[in-house]
């Protein structure tokens, strides 16, 4: 059951400047005239609407989605802002209602905390914060506090986020990186890589005549319907920084087995292919922002895969591999050419600032 948004019972002027100043993080009548007019003016609900140091919440109210807290937090300073398919409001709301519902929680409520450097348009906030606003909408979140600090110029590169989010797991959901099993199957909820070559190609890096577009978007939905479908899943990830690669081998060390993928199978856009083959990049270390990697029993993939086929977002999902009793924590993908391949960790960046 989704948290539906209040609807709005105030409303709020606009400030006057057209640039955030260092007054806008004193404390005082500035920076109280920003935050209402960007940030609680666009999340405005019932938690919010008294603007305390905390949000309250009665636990009774909490109790009806499970039986267990889960508490995730995270930071966003990606570059540029504003890419194709998303931005960093759009983002941060993601990034943290994802983290939840892939541990099998019901996202409910967010915070935001934001450093914005002195000199950025308040415009632009506006745009983040609506963005946001939108974005906790579709997935049935609240925004519920948060915080503002102004920073001199150059201490930051306009805008940085992080978003903290708060879910309930319901009682019959149990996942874990290290409950893989050896004969389970390896499904992705679809094309991989997307949002790494989005960012890269929104820096100009490459000119491209169609632009990639980031897959960044909300994934509960559609994770309630895999754990519904399938509801001995062991394990589930999103795959972010590092990507698919980097989830497999954090899920083979910590249940100790060895995992198989077939290139051949493992399904990527046309244009995420071309991109990687030209600068060298492997799409198994690209991030994604909306997709996630499942570990489902083998007598439950069947059911997995039709309904995240059923979903809008996971309708080129596909089973790319298997758990196997092999050397512990070893992931080998099976190349196009026949041949084996080691899939480690990635070491350094691929891609700076992807998020």
């Amino acid at each position: 059951m989704n948290v539906m948004p209040m609807p709005r019972r105030r409303s709020f002027g606009h400030i006057s400047v057209p640039k955030v100043t260092l007054a806008h993080g004193g404390g005082g009548k500035a920076m109280k005239d920003l935050i209402d007019d960007v940030f609680v003016s666009a999340f405005d609900n019932e938690a919010l609407a008294p603007l305390e140091d905390q949000a309250r919440f009665d636990l009774s109210d909490l109790a009806r989605y499970g039986d267990r807290l889960a508490f995730t937090t995270d930071s966003f300073v990606v570059h540029p802002l504003f890419f194709p398919g998303g931005d960093i409001g759009k983002l941060a709301v993601c990034g943290s209602v994802n983290d939840l519902a892939v541990g099998g929680a019901q996202p409910l409520y967010l915070s935001c905390a934001a450093i914005v450097e002195e000199g950025v348009e308040v415009d632009l906030l506006r745009r983040i914060a609506a963005s946001m606003a939108e974005t906790a909408r579709e997935a049935g979140v609240e925004i519920v506090t948060g915080d503002t600090k102004v920073v001199q110029k150059g201490a930051c590169d306009k805008v940085f986020l992080t978003t903290t989010g708060i879910g309930v797991i319901r009682s019959n959901v149990t996942l874990g990186a290290d409950r893989a099993r050896a004969g389970d199957i390896v499904i992705v909820s679809g094309v991989l890589g997307d949002h790494g070559a989005a960012i890269l190609g929104a820096r100009g890096d490459m000119a491209l005549d169609s632009p990639i577009e980031s897959d960044c978007a909300p994934l509960n939905g559609l994770i309630d319907m895999l754990i519904t479908a399938a509801p001995g899943t062991r394990a589930m990830r999103d795959a972010t920084r590092g990507g698919v690669a980097t989830v497999l081998n954090e899920i083979a060390e910590a249940s100790g087995v060895s995992i198989e993928i077939d290139e051949r199978v493992t399904p990527l856009r046309p244009e995420v292919r071309a991109f990687c083959e030209i600068l060298g990049l492997d799409p198994l270390y690209l991030a994604n922002e909306g997709k996630i990697v499942a570990i489902v029993p083998r007598d439950e993939a069947d059911a997995a895969l039709a309904a995240l086929h059923s979903h809008p977002f996971g309708k080129n999902a596909a089973a790319i591999g298997e758990v196997k009793t092999g050397e512990p924590g070893r992931v080998i993908m099976r190349t196009v050419f026949g041949g084996n391949r080691i899939v480690d960790m990635l070491v350094g960046d691929q891609l700076p600032r992807i998020c």
